[in-house]
Order: structure tokens, then C-alpha cells, then sequence
């Protein structure tokens, strides 16, 4: 049995549906990468997946720790152990990155204040974010600056590179987090991901492109169309992607590499 399946998921959005009965089943350890074109429904899976109020469950189920992560409140899911990295991360003015994360950190062990043994002390919260700097290339001068506030769109993906290295989830969902970047931002995220890598953490990349899966391999892929998967398998999935896109499903668009400004 999977660490976190989901089962027959169909959501809607303002009464339109856009999942029509979507089923994963991804384990700790594991890699997989859902593609499609744009409009698919792959951010509407991960906004789901992390309980988006903007979108409505329709049916179905979504499977982690032994509960239907569909009844719980977002901030019940991160602390289960679940982590979703936007695609559009958002700016948070008047709190402090350094502040949030502890906070999250925090958070997560249960530590409410009273329990200092769930604390995370200032000498061991510098002493974690030392390393996930340096593999980002980010440095201190992030940490006192508001969450995103005049973050160029590199560093906003990297801040939330960050923040899953840091809360050190058991499922990680990165929503498009290469869209937008510069193959060196790309390489930096990848490098991030790969170190977290492992027995604890199932990772679930949804993106357009082949590109960030050059970087960070995958053990399966899935194809989403309209709202369904079409074709799931093993690596060779996107290099097939990359040679004939979504034609064959009636989409012309091409799995290239988009320009990044």
C-alpha cells in the first residue's frame, strides 16, 4: 500500500469540472512527475491536494497516514506532514522569512509555547539554515526580509525550496517551480531537491516542461489531460513529451522549454 494515494478525485472550479477522476498512488522514496498542457488541471491538483478554498471536491478521496487528507483544514496537512511549493508564491509583507520559518517550524513539532522541549532554538534554527543556504545560493541578508517582498521570481522558488528543506515534509508537491527560471535557478532548486531526496520524502513535480526533469529524475511520469491521466510510466514518458508533446492527445503545444526573460 502507498503512503499517499489518491483515488478517483474530481474537483471543480465555479461549477466547472476540472478533475474527472484523477488516481495516484506515490510512496515515500518515489519521484513522479505529472505533465500536461496548460489547462490540464495540474495546479488544480495541487490546490486541491492542499485544500485551496477556491476549489470545490466534487468526489473521491485522498489517502495519507490512515486519513481522508480531504476533511482536513491546509494547516492540518502541513502538520501531517504534507508541503506544497506555489507556482505564484505570494507576498507576505511584515513578516520576516527568519521569523516564518521558525514559526512553521515550530508549528510542526507541536510546540505551543508551553512544551520547550518542542522548541527550535535560535542556535539550532541557524545551524539548519546554514547548509540550505549555501545549496540554494541564497544568503543571510534573505532572512530579515519580508516573505517574497521584492524577491525576483529566482529567488521567490528558492525561498520556497527553503521552506521544504526546513519543514522537512514526508509528501512534497512542487507546483511548476520551474516556470520562469533561468537554467541556473533551475539547477540551483534541482540540487536543493535531489540533497532532500530519500526513504522519507515522496515527491510529486507537476510541470509543463521536460526541462526541470533533466535535473531532477523521475521514477514515473503521468500525463494529464482534461482533467484525466492518459498515459502513465517510467522515465521514457517525457522523453517521449519531449519529442511529440501533447499531439497525440489533440494538443499542439510542445513539451519546449518556454523564454525566460
Amino acid at each position: 500500500m502507498a503512503d499517499f494515494e489518491i483515488k478517483d478525485l474530481r474537483a471543480s472550479v465555479e461549477g466547472r469540472e476540472i478533475l474527472k477522476g484523477v488516481s495516484l498512488a506515490i510512496s515515500r522514496g518515489e519521484v513522479h512527475a505529472v505533465m500536461g498542457p496548460n489547462g490540464s488541471g495540474k495546479s488544480t491538483l495541487s490546490h486541491t491536494l492542499m485544500g485551496h478554498p477556491g476549489y470545490t471536491v466534487d468526489g473521491g478521496s485522498v489517502i495519507f497516514k490512515g486519513q481522508n487528507v480531504l476533511e482536513l483544514e491546509p494547516d492540518e496537512r502541513a502538520r501531517l506532514g504534507m508541503f506544497l511549493a506555489f507556482q505564484y508564491p505570494v507576498v507576505v509583507p511584515g513578516i520576516s522569512m527568519a521569523n516564518f520559518l521558525r514559526t512553521a517550524m515550530n508549528s510542526k513539532r507541536g510546540y505551543d509555547g508551553k512544551d520547550k522541549s518542542k522548541q527550535v532554538t535560535p542556535k539550532e534554527f541557524r545551524g539548519l539554515l546554514k547548509g540550505e543556504l549555501e545549496v540554494l545560493h541564497m544568503d543571510d541578508s534573505f532572512l530579515p526580509r519580508y516573505i517574497n517582498d521584492g524577491f525576483s521570481g529566482g529567488e521567490k522558488k528558492r525561498a520556497e525550496i527553503l521552506q521544504m528543506a526546513m519543514l522537512k515534509p514526508e509528501i512534497a508537491i512542487l507546483d511548476e517551480t520551474d516556470s520562469g527560471l533561468d537554467i541556473d535557478s533551475i539547477k540551483f532548486v534541482a540540487e536543493a531537491v535531489n540533497r532532500m531526496r530519500g526513504p522519507e520524502l515522496g515527491i510529486l513535480i507537476i510541470t509543463h516542461y521536460t526541462r526541470i526533469l533533466e535535473f531532477i529524475k523521475p521514477d514515473f511520469v503521468h500525463v494529464l489531460v482534461d482533467g484525466k491521466f492518459v498515459l502513465s510510466g517510467g522515465p521514457e514518458v517525457a522523453e517521449r513529451l519531449e519529442k511529440t508533446g501533447y499531439a497525440e492527445w489533440g494538443k499542439e503545444e510542445t513539451a519546449q522549454p518556454e523564454e525566460v526573460a
